[in-house]
């Protein structure tokens, strides 16, 4: 397998949004998620992955290990492997900028609460 044959281009739908993933695991991961109006990504962690949020457009909150900041352009967020965080739209559409650093896999997500049940 050549270095870059992982570069990606896929697209997923999500209950609260959806995700565009550019690249996978060499050295990181790169997605741009889509949380739409009033929808909000589970409250969760990963075992094995740090993330990097940095908030492309929208408006929301951000909640990591139980402290809640505002989701606002331009904002950076930096969440280490193993602790609780969320995301959450406002009225519009909230746009983040997601590096997963680390193992990254889908089903390395602990979900905490989820309200969509998954």
């Amino acid at each position: 397998m050549k270095k870059y044959e992982k570069i990606i281009s896929k697209f997923a739908k999500k209950p609260w949004g959806d995700f565009k993933q550019f690249i996978e695991n060499i050295p990181c991961s790169v997605k741009i998620l889509t949380i739409k109006p009033k929808e909000e990504l589970s409250l969760q962690y990963h075992q094995n992955r740090d993330e990097f949020w940095y908030i492309l457009s929208g408006t929301g909150e951000v909640v990591i290990n139980n402290k809640k900041y505002q989701a606002v352009s331009s904002k950076e967020f930096f969440i280490l492997r193993k602790i609780p965080h969320q995301a959450k739209a406002g009225n519009k559409s909230l746009k983040i900028l997601e590096i997963s650093l680390g193992q990254f896999a889908e089903t390395d997500i602990v979900r905490l609460s989820d309200k969509y049940n998954r």
